[in-house]
């Protein structure tokens, strides 16, 4: 290998760290931008929501992997609490420490995600809301609504998608056994929930128990 393609790879490798460092340095900044946008355009509630979080969160910023990911939706689920509000927190702390942060600041980075998420629509609540209710019956406002919720819908069904993947379901061909144990959770907490209306913090501690013995 010459000189210059070395130096080309370490100059390369250089402005690469530099990147990555920059990104660390800004990360409160940038957490409260993500989660103010998200919390401004996340129509639909929580769950509408995971696929925006992930699209930042996991691709965009690298802050946190899939694996994190899920887990942070399994927990943003069982704790008290709307699920967008809960994963604000939990990735406001995680993607701070992820970047070499103290614990304290990982708190700050919890309440910050937090309190971005929560912002926009408490301001716009309160702007809307006198007139709401004046107008909630004008064709344009029921217009408006009716092409909001099949999006909405969208986006629940996105965010399930994402994480259909081999990180929490496995290989069939390499990991056999936790493809088809977890393809069988799947199905009973789909079936548990939506055909015998089981309670979802019921089904995920049989789950959790489920996963401790056959894991």
């Amino acid at each position: 290998m010459s000189e210059s393609s070395e130096y080309s790879e370490s100059s390369e490798y250089s402005d690469y760290s530099k990147t990555i460092n920059q990104l660390q340095n800004m990360i409160f900044l940038l957490l409260f931008i993500t989660f103010f946008q998200i919390g401004l355009l996340g129509f639909g509630g929580g769950y509408s929501m995971l696929s925006m979080i992930q699209a930042e969160v996991v691709t965009r910023y690298g802050w946190m992997s899939t694996g994190e990911f899920a887990d942070m939706v399994a927990l943003s689920q069982m704790t008290p609490g709307p699920i967008g509000i809960n994963s604000a927190t939990y990735v406001g702390y995680t993607s701070v420490v992820n970047a070499g942060y103290p614990v304290w600041a990982g708190f700050l980075g919890s309440l910050l995600a937090t309190f971005a998420l929560v912002l926009p629509t408490f301001v716009i609540m309160i702007i809307i809301s006198r007139f709401l209710l004046r107008y909630k019956s004008h064709p344009v406002v029921e217009s408006i609504f009716q092409g909001l919720r099949p999006a909405v819908i969208g986006l629940i069904a996105a965010a399930a998608l994402l994480l259909c993947n081999e990180e929490n379901f496995g290989n069939p061909s390499t990991s056999p056994w936790h493809f088809w144990i977890s393809l069988g959770l799947f199905l009973f907490a789909f079936i548990g929930r939506q055909v015998y209306k089981l309670n979802p913090i019921m089904l995920i501690c049989m789950c959790g128990v489920a996963g401790l013995i056959l894991f």
